[in-house]
Protein backbone atom coordinates (compact mmCIF):
# COMPACT_ATOMS: atom_id res chain seq x y z
CA UNK A 1 0.00 0.00 0.00
CA UNK A 2 1.31 3.53 -1.67
CA UNK A 3 1.52 6.39 1.19
CA UNK A 4 -1.13 9.37 0.98
CA UNK A 5 1.54 11.75 -0.06
CA UNK A 6 2.37 9.42 -2.87
CA UNK A 7 -1.13 9.80 -4.27
CA UNK A 8 -0.50 13.72 -4.62
CA UNK A 9 0.54 15.47 -7.84
CA UNK A 10 2.75 18.22 -7.77
CA UNK A 11 2.82 20.84 -10.60
CA UNK A 12 5.06 22.99 -11.10
CA UNK A 13 4.48 26.84 -12.11
CA UNK A 14 0.91 26.57 -11.61
CA UNK A 15 -1.27 28.61 -11.07
CA UNK A 16 1.36 30.93 -11.52
CA UNK A 17 5.36 30.68 -11.56
CA UNK A 18 7.40 29.53 -9.17
CA UNK A 19 4.43 27.60 -7.18
CA UNK A 20 3.93 23.95 -6.27
CA UNK A 21 0.52 23.23 -7.07
CA UNK A 22 -0.52 20.00 -4.92
CA UNK A 23 -3.13 18.55 -6.66
CA UNK A 24 -5.37 16.19 -4.74
CA UNK A 25 -7.57 15.41 -7.67
CA UNK A 26 -5.30 12.69 -8.13
CA UNK A 27 -6.24 11.51 -5.26
CA UNK A 28 -9.79 11.51 -5.75
CA UNK A 29 -9.61 9.56 -8.67
CA UNK A 30 -7.96 6.30 -6.89
CA UNK A 31 -10.64 4.57 -4.01
CA UNK A 32 -7.66 3.63 -2.31
CA UNK A 33 -6.38 6.63 -1.55
CA UNK A 34 -9.93 8.92 -1.04
CA UNK A 35 -10.48 5.96 1.74
CA UNK A 36 -7.17 6.61 3.28
CA UNK A 37 -7.79 10.51 2.84
CA UNK A 38 -11.22 10.27 4.49
CA UNK A 39 -10.57 7.93 7.23
CA UNK A 40 -6.92 9.68 8.25
CA UNK A 41 -8.99 13.28 8.22
CA UNK A 42 -11.58 11.56 10.24
CA UNK A 43 -9.44 10.18 12.76
CA UNK A 44 -8.27 13.53 13.99
CA UNK A 45 -11.19 14.80 15.17
CA UNK A 46 -12.57 11.48 16.65
CA UNK A 47 -12.23 12.22 20.21
CA UNK A 48 -13.45 15.92 19.98
CA UNK A 49 -16.86 17.12 21.64
CA UNK A 50 -18.94 18.82 18.31
CA UNK A 51 -22.13 19.35 16.61
CA UNK A 52 -21.40 20.14 13.34
CA UNK A 53 -19.11 19.81 10.34
CA UNK A 54 -18.32 23.10 7.84
CA UNK A 55 -16.32 23.36 4.93
CA UNK A 56 -15.59 25.79 2.80
CA UNK A 57 -16.05 24.41 -1.40
CA UNK A 58 -15.67 23.20 -3.03
CA UNK A 59 -12.53 20.65 -1.64
CA UNK A 60 -13.77 21.59 2.00
CA UNK A 61 -17.44 19.73 0.51
CA UNK A 62 -15.47 16.94 -0.60
CA UNK A 63 -13.74 15.68 2.61
CA UNK A 64 -16.23 17.36 5.01
CA UNK A 65 -19.62 15.32 3.92
CA UNK A 66 -18.22 12.05 4.21
CA UNK A 67 -17.16 12.89 7.51
CA UNK A 68 -20.07 14.70 8.80
CA UNK A 69 -22.33 11.45 7.68
CA UNK A 70 -19.89 8.79 9.52
CA UNK A 71 -20.14 10.88 12.60
CA UNK A 72 -23.78 11.61 12.54
CA UNK A 73 -22.96 15.07 12.63
CA UNK A 74 -24.74 17.96 10.35
CA UNK A 75 -22.71 19.75 7.58
CA UNK A 76 -22.51 23.41 7.19
CA UNK A 77 -21.12 24.73 3.43
CA UNK A 78 -19.28 27.77 3.46
CA UNK A 79 -19.23 29.26 0.14
CA UNK A 80 -18.34 31.93 -1.89
CA UNK A 81 -20.82 35.13 -1.92
CA UNK A 82 -23.99 35.13 -3.58
CA UNK A 83 -23.58 31.04 -4.11
CA UNK A 84 -26.86 30.48 -0.95
CA UNK A 85 -30.27 31.22 -1.67
CA UNK A 86 -31.02 31.57 2.03
CA UNK A 87 -30.34 34.90 4.67
CA UNK A 88 -26.47 34.96 5.29
CA UNK A 89 -23.38 36.16 7.68
CA UNK A 90 -20.46 37.55 5.03
CA UNK A 91 -16.84 37.76 5.99
CA UNK A 92 -14.09 39.54 3.44
CA UNK A 93 -10.55 37.90 3.69
CA UNK A 94 -7.51 37.91 1.42
CA UNK A 95 -6.40 35.56 -0.84
CA UNK A 96 -3.22 34.33 -1.21
CA UNK A 97 -1.87 35.75 -4.64
CA UNK A 98 -3.24 39.39 -3.26
CA UNK A 99 -6.94 39.90 -3.99
CA UNK A 100 -9.80 40.24 -1.84
CA UNK A 101 -12.80 37.52 -1.62
CA UNK A 102 -15.88 36.91 0.44
CA UNK A 103 -17.30 33.95 1.94
CA UNK A 104 -21.05 32.97 3.31
CA UNK A 105 -22.57 30.70 5.38
CA UNK A 106 -26.63 30.26 5.77
CA UNK A 107 -27.57 31.56 9.25
CA UNK A 108 -28.91 28.41 10.13
CA UNK A 109 -26.37 27.09 9.63
CA UNK A 110 -24.87 27.00 13.08
CA UNK A 111 -26.59 27.93 16.16
CA UNK A 112 -25.03 29.79 19.02
CA UNK A 113 -23.49 27.71 21.39
CA UNK A 114 -22.68 24.92 18.72
CA UNK A 115 -19.27 23.52 18.28
CA UNK A 116 -17.74 23.37 14.96
CA UNK A 117 -14.95 21.74 13.31
CA UNK A 118 -13.63 22.91 10.01
CA UNK A 119 -12.48 20.32 7.29
CA UNK A 120 -10.33 21.42 3.87
CA UNK A 121 -7.83 20.14 2.03
CA UNK A 122 -5.53 22.68 2.04
CA UNK A 123 -3.54 25.08 5.06
CA UNK A 124 -1.50 28.12 2.74
CA UNK A 125 -1.53 31.34 4.13
CA UNK A 126 -4.48 30.59 6.49
CA UNK A 127 -6.98 32.98 5.22
CA UNK A 128 -10.09 31.08 3.80
CA UNK A 129 -9.66 29.18 7.10
CA UNK A 130 -9.41 32.80 9.50
CA UNK A 131 -12.59 33.79 7.94
CA UNK A 132 -14.29 30.60 7.99
CA UNK A 133 -13.49 30.96 11.89
CA UNK A 134 -15.20 34.03 11.78
CA UNK A 135 -18.26 33.33 9.76
CA UNK A 136 -18.57 30.61 12.90
CA UNK A 137 -18.21 32.80 15.51
CA UNK A 138 -20.41 35.79 13.78
CA UNK A 139 -23.58 32.89 14.01
CA UNK A 140 -22.29 32.26 18.10
CA UNK A 141 -20.71 28.57 17.55
CA UNK A 142 -17.11 28.02 18.38
CA UNK A 143 -14.32 26.39 16.71
CA UNK A 144 -12.95 23.39 18.17
CA UNK A 145 -10.94 22.02 15.64
CA UNK A 146 -9.31 22.40 12.00
CA UNK A 147 -8.55 19.14 9.92
CA UNK A 148 -6.44 20.04 6.56
CA UNK A 149 -5.30 17.25 4.21
CA UNK A 150 -2.29 19.32 3.48
CA UNK A 151 -0.28 21.97 5.38
CA UNK A 152 2.42 24.16 3.46
CA UNK A 153 4.09 24.85 6.38
CA UNK A 154 6.43 27.32 4.78
CA UNK A 155 3.50 29.88 4.36
CA UNK A 156 2.58 29.83 7.83
CA UNK A 157 -1.27 29.58 7.41
CA UNK A 158 -1.11 28.27 11.25
CA UNK A 159 -0.18 31.83 12.63
CA UNK A 160 -3.88 33.16 11.32
CA UNK A 161 -5.73 30.15 13.65
CA UNK A 162 -3.19 29.29 16.67
CA UNK A 163 -6.34 30.20 19.00
CA UNK A 164 -7.68 26.97 18.19
CA UNK A 165 -7.25 23.97 20.22
CA UNK A 166 -7.42 21.41 17.96
CA UNK A 167 -5.27 21.97 14.43
CA UNK A 168 -4.42 18.67 12.47
CA UNK A 169 -2.99 17.99 9.11
CA UNK A 170 -2.24 14.75 7.49
CA UNK A 171 0.47 15.90 5.47
CA UNK A 172 2.86 18.42 5.46
CA UNK A 173 5.51 20.11 2.67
Amino acid sequence: MNELKDYIRSIKDFPEEGIIFRDITSILENNESLKMAIDSMQKQIESIDFDVVAGPESRGFIFGMPIAYNLGKSFAPIRKKGKLPCETVAVEYNLEYGDKSVIEMHKTAVKPGQKVVIIDDLLATGGTTEAAVKLVEKLGGSVVGVVFLIELTDLNGREKIKDISNIYSVIKY
